[in-house]
């Protein structure tokens, strides 16, 4: 009963809210001069006229619209069209012949208007999350007419959302990982889901969280949808990786939501928790005494069921090895500990070795910064084995003088049998190592003798080879290099570094050095070379040469004169004696060789020859040129200018092309008839001094005189120099002429 005096009454009031519109219009009266004006301001504009001349009364009537919004339910597919919503206007009284006219984003496909009633109905099915809203414009004309009675009017038509969206993980499935051993509310990772029902209408859009599976491992949170670690002590060697299944659902999780999963799979990280455990705690190995250095004796291992580098470790001796014998590394790849030979074993010395082997992780212990370690012990048993011979020192150095006689004894090798039993040793050259047989050795003693001279200029280093062989097994052998330094004697004299040829300006001055002279000496003394240079006897008093000493073991070469001349003297040969400082001394003669040559007033060579130097009319060389090329550029100017020429039209009396020949006849009637025939050339009558105005020359030929320039080029080109010397002269005569 209530309810139904509720409905009365909002009907009630909807029948005044009609009446005070439609019964109450505000009219105001504006007096336009020469136009109308309507003004959409929400109302509609009704225009009288009748006032006057040129005048109009303007009466402005509220706009009866009942509308502001329009709205119509999503995905709704009954048997007819759902009405939306009903235009209405005050000029639709009933008496009007009015209709209504709808445009804008979907009108006449998605929603349809009825003319008379104003009633629009979507004729389709609509999806909010296609298209939320609709922007369409309403006006009223004149059915008849189709006249606008109104200005146009534009109102919005929204979808209204339902739930029909379920909640969807976008970048699912996720994959996470959290270290081990984590404690209880440790994040993991996130989750995301997204619905695509409005989010500010209703609780369509609003999501809750919850774990379907990967309890009690994990949680989620509700709102956040944060994956947390659920339990303590979760440790990667007992389990790795976990899945985890995590729903969203709509509509704040209550009854009749939509919902969506995803699957997160965790996987624990390792974090050193577990020491490192060797397989067993004694190690026993038996190594040969003859193992090479830094070669594998045997292995260890410490296992971690750790991994990656939490697995690691390096291993160390801690005790055993005062010597310093063994060492041990880990292997990179199978993390074993490999004991190797440091220095070599001897079994006679000591026959056994004890150590203690460390196992440490590379990383520390979490929440202590101690690294886990582990220790085991190492027996080593040293096997005897036959051994080389064994020498003295691994390499001898040994000296002989270059003039040694033969069967000098050079040096001695020793070698001995490190076994128990002290087996007789015998020595022998390699041969491959003394190819020429310059040294023998004792076999039994190991005396190394001189079996040949040697020379210390031809070979200052011999390097042989002595082996040691044991008498009672030839199989044991060893190895010993020799080196032998051959000592400097002095018998070598110097000489000149090179073949001199000194080169003397006969223009020179007095005292000017001509060569700088230097000597060389194939031996070598301890104390260095000194040389003593000066001219043999018979040149002490030389009138045109002199030496003086540098200082440096090198002499300079002076001119006592300036006279010298290539006409008088081309070539001097001055000998030099060079003695060094060896005991006893040796000395040699070289000749210096000095050329006489014509040179610049700088001091430079220009020539040593003597023909060179009677040239004619004592012209030197550059003149000569300079004459040469003056002669070629006055050449290249003759033809560039008779190519010039050549482009100018010459005055002929007689073209070639108007070669036209009259021939004057005379007849004598006492003569013989044809026979007193004479012909004359008009041309040369015209012209009786010959073509061009001169006379043909005899010493050119006849068809170069008359020939035009153009080919006189080509056909100097042919013949000899002297014609082409004759064909420019004409050339020119030519050109003056003309």
């Amino acid at each position: 009963m209530p309810k139904r005096s509720e409905e009365m009454l909002m009907d009630l009031w909807m029948s005044l809210l009609l009446v005070w519109i439609t019964c109450v219009p505000c009219v105001s009266v504006t007096p336009i001069i020469g136009q109308s004006k309507s003004t959409q301001t929400g109302g509609s504009a009704v225009v009288a006229s009748g006032l006057g001349e040129g005048q109009r009364l303007l009466s402005r009537a509220k706009r009866g619209w009942v509308w502001n919004q329009m709205f119509v339910l999503e995905e709704f597919s009954g048997p007819d069209p759902i009405l939306v919503g009903r235009l209405h206007t005050d000029l639709d009284v009933g008496n009007k012949n009015i209709k209504y006219v709808l445009a804008g984003e979907g009108a006449g496909t998605i929603f349809a208007i009825n003319e008379l009633t104003g009633d629009i109905h979507a004729m389709k099915r609509l999806d909010r999350e296609e298209k939320a809203e609709y922007t369409l414009t309403a006006q009223v004309v004149n059915a008849d007419t189709d006249e606008p009675l109104e200005p146009p009017s534009e109102f919005i038509i929204k979808v209204q959302d339902i739930n029909d969206n379920p909640p969807q993980f976008i970048e699912g499935p996720y994959r996470a990982s959290v270290p081990e051993m984590s404690a209880v509310g440790t994040p993991v990772t996130r989750v995301t889901a997204t619905d695509a029902d409005d989010p500010v209408y209703g609780n369509s859009a609003k999501l809750v969280y919850s774990i379907l599976e990967g309890q009690p491992y994990f949680s989620v949170d509700p709102n956040s949808a944060t994956i947390k670690i659920a339990l303590h002590g979760m440790d990667r060697e007992m389990r790795e990786e976990y899945l985890v299944v995590i729903q969203a659902k709509d509509m704040g999780g209550h009854m009749g939501g939509l919902s969506g999963t995803t699957t997160v799979t965790v996987t624990l990280t390792d974090i050193n928790d577990n020491p490192p455990k060797f397989s067993k705690s004694l190690y026993e190995f038996v190594i040969p005494e003859d193992l090479p250095i830094e070669k594998m004796g045997g292995k260890v291992k410490a296992n971690d069921r750790d991994i990656g580098e939490n697995a690691k470790s390096t291993y160390s001796i801690i005790e055993g090895d005062e010597q310093g014998m063994f060492i041990i590394t880990t292997d990179s790849q199978t993390q074993e500990g490999i004991l190797r030979l440091k220095k070599p074993l001897d079994y006679e010395s000591k026959r056994a070795y004890t150590l203690k082997v460390e196992a440490t992780n590379i990383r520390s212990e979490p929440n202590s910064g101690v690294p886990f370690k582990d220790t085991a012990t190492v027996k080593i048993v040293v096997e005897d084995s036959d051994e080389p011979p064994v020498f003295s020192k691994p390499m001898y150095l040994l000296e002989v003088d270059e003039n040694a006689s033969i069967n000098t004894v050079i040096g001695t090798v020793n070698a001995r049998d490190p076994d128990s039993t002290g087996s007789l040793v015998r020595y022998f050259i390699d041969r491959h190592t003394d190819l020429e047989r310059q040294f023998n050795i004792n076999v039994d003693n190991g005396k190394i003798t001189l079996a040949k001279p040697l020379d210390r200029e031809t070979d200052m280093w011999h390097n042989i080879t002595v082996t040691a062989t044991e008498v009672r097994n030839h199989s044991q052998i060893s190895r010993a290099i020799v080196a032998i330094r051959v000592m400097d004697i002095n018998d070598n004299a110097p000489e000149f570094a090179t073949e001199y040829e000194a080169f003397l300006c006969e223009n020179g001055k007095p005292g000017q050095v001509i060569q700088t002279v230097s000597a060389v000496d194939k031996d070598d003394p301890i104390q260095g070379h000194y040389f003593d240079y000066r001219l043999v006897p018979e040149m002490l008093n030389n009138p045109n040469f002199t030496i003086k000493n540098n200082q440096d073991n090198s002499i300079s070469v002076l001119a006592k004169h300036d006279t010298f001349r290539r006409q008088k003297q081309e070539m001097y040969f001055l000998p030099i004696i060079v003695t060094d400082n060896g005991n006893p001394p040796m000395s040699s003669t070289n000749t210096l060789t000095i050329r006489v040559c014509g040179c610049s007033k700088d001091g430079i060579v220009q020539s040593c020859n003597v023909e060179a130097y009677v040239l004619p009319i004592g012209l030197s060389m550059g003149a000569l040129i300079a004459i040469l090329a003056c002669i070629i550029l006055l050449l290249v100017i003759v033809v560039l200018f008779v190519t010039l020429r050549r482009h100018k039209n010459e005055p002929l009396i007689i073209k070639d092309d108007e070669d036209v020949r009259e021939n004057i006849i005379r007849y004598d009637d006492e003569g013989g008839g044809e026979e007193d025939t004479e012909a004359f050339d008009i041309a040369t009558l015209q012209n009786p001094d010959g073509i061009n105005g001169y006379l043909p020359r005899k010493d050119i030929k006849p068809d170069l005189q008359f020939m035009p320039r153009s080919m006189i080029l080509v056909e100097c080109n042919l013949d000899s120099v002297v014609e082409c010397l004759a064909v420019f002269w004409v050339l020119v005569i030519r050109c003056d002429c003309q």
